[in-house]
């Protein structure tokens, strides 16, 4: 049996587009689907052992792709990043010493709404 690696699915939404039809296929099936090889096998009409090398090229391309391009750990590194400005803008307006003038809380405001707004395009 053939564990699954995690890490895979994800990949098929960031470079999904740059494998053949055949292989993004059978990647979903397996990765996002659920669908065991032996299912993949009878749903397709190629051998359980066809089903396997399949996968198993597919998510080594995915993986090197990600070592090579590293759209998702840019995506995570930025959606940390937005959660810690989003979280420094809302500690600063929230202070309960107002010893700074509403200009600071104004923009304090503006700048965890911007972060927000851009952690919507990720989720």
């Amino acid at each position: 049996m053939m564990s699954k690696n995690l890490e895979v699915s994800p990949l098929l939404d960031y470079y999904g587009g740059m494998l053949t039809e055949k292989q993004r296929d059978l990647a979903k099936l397996y990765y996002n689907e659920d669908l065991s090889l032996a299912e993949i096998a009878e749903l397709t009409g190629i051998t359980r052992q066809g089903v396997h090398d399949s996968i198993k090229r597919t998510e080594s391309m995915l993986l090197e792709y990600e070592k090579n391009i590293g759209i998702a750990r840019k995506t995570a590194e930025t959606i940390e990043l937005l959660t810690s400005i989003r979280q420094l803008a809302e500690a600063i307006s929230t202070l309960s010493d107002f010893r700074y003038s509403s200009d600071v809380y104004t923009r304090s405001e503006k700048i965890r709404q911007l972060a927000g707004e851009y952690l919507r395009q990720y989720e």
